[in-house]
Protein backbone atom coordinates (compact mmCIF):
# COMPACT_ATOMS: atom_id res chain seq x y z
CA UNK A 1 0.00 0.00 0.00
CA UNK A 2 2.76 2.46 0.95
CA UNK A 3 4.73 1.75 -2.23
CA UNK A 4 1.67 2.60 -4.32
CA UNK A 5 1.23 5.90 -2.48
CA UNK A 6 4.94 6.69 -2.81
CA UNK A 7 4.85 5.97 -6.54
CA UNK A 8 1.74 8.16 -6.93
CA UNK A 9 3.40 10.98 -4.98
CA UNK A 10 6.55 10.75 -7.11
CA UNK A 11 4.50 10.87 -10.32
CA UNK A 12 2.59 13.90 -9.02
CA UNK A 13 5.81 15.72 -8.14
CA UNK A 14 7.29 14.96 -11.55
CA UNK A 15 4.14 16.15 -13.30
CA UNK A 16 4.17 19.40 -11.29
CA UNK A 17 7.82 20.03 -12.19
CA UNK A 18 7.14 19.43 -15.89
CA UNK A 19 4.04 21.64 -15.91
CA UNK A 20 5.87 24.43 -14.11
CA UNK A 21 8.68 24.37 -16.66
CA UNK A 22 6.35 24.21 -19.66
CA UNK A 23 3.69 26.65 -18.52
CA UNK A 24 5.93 29.30 -16.94
CA UNK A 25 5.18 32.62 -18.63
CA UNK A 26 7.81 33.89 -21.07
CA UNK A 27 7.80 37.30 -19.42
CA UNK A 28 8.83 35.85 -16.06
CA UNK A 29 12.53 35.90 -16.88
CA UNK A 30 14.65 37.07 -13.99
CA UNK A 31 16.94 39.16 -16.20
CA UNK A 32 16.89 40.29 -19.80
CA UNK A 33 18.37 42.82 -22.19
CA UNK A 34 15.68 44.92 -23.85
CA UNK A 35 16.72 46.61 -27.10
CA UNK A 36 14.56 49.59 -27.96
CA UNK A 37 14.75 50.29 -31.68
CA UNK A 38 12.81 51.91 -34.51
CA UNK A 39 12.51 51.44 -38.26
CA UNK A 40 15.19 53.28 -40.22
CA UNK A 41 17.61 53.61 -37.29
CA UNK A 42 21.10 53.40 -38.83
CA UNK A 43 22.76 52.73 -35.45
CA UNK A 44 20.32 49.88 -34.81
CA UNK A 45 21.28 48.44 -38.20
CA UNK A 46 24.95 48.79 -37.32
CA UNK A 47 24.37 46.90 -34.03
CA UNK A 48 22.48 44.24 -36.00
CA UNK A 49 25.48 43.89 -38.31
CA UNK A 50 28.25 44.00 -35.66
CA UNK A 51 26.73 42.31 -32.62
CA UNK A 52 23.39 40.79 -33.64
CA UNK A 53 24.77 37.64 -35.34
CA UNK A 54 26.84 36.63 -32.30
CA UNK A 55 24.85 37.91 -29.33
CA UNK A 56 22.79 34.72 -28.85
CA UNK A 57 26.01 32.66 -28.73
CA UNK A 58 27.57 34.60 -25.83
CA UNK A 59 27.64 34.14 -22.07
CA UNK A 60 25.91 37.51 -21.76
CA UNK A 61 22.96 36.18 -23.76
CA UNK A 62 22.65 33.26 -21.36
CA UNK A 63 22.29 35.75 -18.50
CA UNK A 64 20.38 38.38 -20.48
CA UNK A 65 18.19 37.01 -23.26
CA UNK A 66 17.48 39.72 -25.83
CA UNK A 67 14.01 41.17 -26.23
CA UNK A 68 13.48 43.71 -29.01
CA UNK A 69 10.93 46.50 -28.74
CA UNK A 70 10.10 48.85 -31.60
CA UNK A 71 9.28 52.12 -29.83
CA UNK A 72 7.02 53.26 -32.68
CA UNK A 73 4.86 50.12 -32.79
CA UNK A 74 5.19 48.05 -29.60
CA UNK A 75 3.78 48.59 -26.14
CA UNK A 76 6.23 46.65 -23.97
CA UNK A 77 4.64 44.63 -21.19
CA UNK A 78 6.35 43.98 -17.89
CA UNK A 79 8.95 46.74 -18.26
CA UNK A 80 9.25 49.38 -15.55
CA UNK A 81 11.69 52.00 -16.81
CA UNK A 82 13.34 54.64 -14.63
CA UNK A 83 12.94 57.17 -17.47
CA UNK A 84 11.43 57.16 -20.97
CA UNK A 85 13.40 55.88 -23.96
CA UNK A 86 13.94 58.71 -26.42
CA UNK A 87 16.85 57.52 -28.59
CA UNK A 88 17.51 54.32 -30.49
CA UNK A 89 19.05 51.99 -29.98
CA UNK A 90 18.73 51.98 -26.23
CA UNK A 91 19.63 48.78 -24.38
CA UNK A 92 18.04 48.35 -20.96
CA UNK A 93 19.18 45.64 -18.56
CA UNK A 94 16.21 44.45 -16.52
CA UNK A 95 16.57 42.26 -13.43
CA UNK A 96 13.54 40.95 -11.55
CA UNK A 97 11.36 43.70 -13.03
CA UNK A 98 13.69 46.58 -12.25
CA UNK A 99 15.99 48.55 -14.50
CA UNK A 100 19.63 47.88 -13.60
CA UNK A 101 21.14 50.15 -16.22
CA UNK A 102 21.00 51.25 -19.80
CA UNK A 103 23.19 51.92 -22.79
CA UNK A 104 21.89 54.78 -24.89
CA UNK A 105 23.12 54.60 -28.46
CA UNK A 106 25.63 52.38 -30.19
CA UNK A 107 29.12 53.44 -31.23
CA UNK A 108 30.93 50.14 -31.78
CA UNK A 109 31.07 46.61 -30.49
CA UNK A 110 33.95 47.24 -28.06
CA UNK A 111 32.04 50.01 -26.28
CA UNK A 112 28.85 47.92 -26.23
CA UNK A 113 30.51 44.83 -24.71
CA UNK A 114 32.40 46.91 -22.15
CA UNK A 115 29.29 48.75 -20.96
CA UNK A 116 27.21 45.57 -20.95
CA UNK A 117 29.90 43.77 -18.93
CA UNK A 118 29.75 46.50 -16.30
CA UNK A 119 25.98 46.10 -16.00
CA UNK A 120 26.18 42.30 -15.77
CA UNK A 121 28.12 42.72 -12.52
CA UNK A 122 25.11 44.61 -11.07
CA UNK A 123 22.70 41.71 -11.58
CA UNK A 124 21.20 39.96 -8.58
CA UNK A 125 23.20 36.78 -8.04
CA UNK A 126 21.13 33.62 -8.49
CA UNK A 127 19.83 32.05 -5.29
CA UNK A 128 21.64 28.70 -4.93
CA UNK A 129 18.92 27.39 -2.59
CA UNK A 130 16.16 28.11 -5.14
CA UNK A 131 15.08 25.12 -7.24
Amino acid sequence: MYHIMARLLLKSMLLCAILTAVLAPAGARAAELVMFERDGCVWCARWDRDVGPIYDKTEEAKLLPLRRVNIDRDKPAGIALTSPVRFTPTFVVMDNGREVGRITGYINDDAFWGLLGTMVTKLTPPNPNHT
